[in-house]
């Protein structure tokens, strides 16, 4: 299950589909299963996150908390895999910045979100080749584009 969480006054309607289905997605294609929370938040909340979490004091646009570390995943098909936190005013302004919808934003995010807590990471180049190249096949594949 895909579990979408807010405190935003204002989301736009397409939130939880978005979300929902771009999580799916990735599981999908990588013979995934299991249970994900989403955070949809500010970015003050985003920013205290990373300060707190990771020692980086900014705001960034997507945080993935894996429920598991290393090479030990949960395989069984209802375990819960982490939790992906994602700044909605900073997807807004990277949608504008990029000059694509806010929707490909959100299923960009949320992909690449997902495909951390499935253990991919891009702190080495060859990491990072082989993380972005599945977000853009999942990405294609869900007909999303820039």
């Amino acid at each position: 299950m895909i579990e979408i969480l807010t405190d935003l006054p204002e989301t736009p309607e397409m939130l939880e589909r978005v979300l929902t289905a771009a999580a799916e997605a990735a599981l999908a294609y990588e013979g995934a299963a299991g249970d994900i929370t989403i955070s949809v938040v500010d970015d003050e909340e985003i920013h205290r996150m990373n300060r707190e979490y990771r020692g980086v004091d900014r705001p960034t646009d997507v945080l993935s908390f894996p429920a598991a570390e290393g090479d030990a995943f949960p395989a069984i098909p209802d375990a819960f895999l982490g939790d992906i936190a994602i700044s909605l005013p900073r997807a807004e302004m990277q949608a504008e910045e990029y000059g694509h919808s806010l929707l490909r934003e959100l299923t960009f995010l949320t992909v690449h979100g997902t495909l951390h807590l499935l253990g991919y990471d891009h702190m080495m180049d060859e990491d990072r080749a082989r993380m972005f190249a599945r977000q853009d096949e999942i990405l294609e594949k869900m007909r999303i584009t820039r």
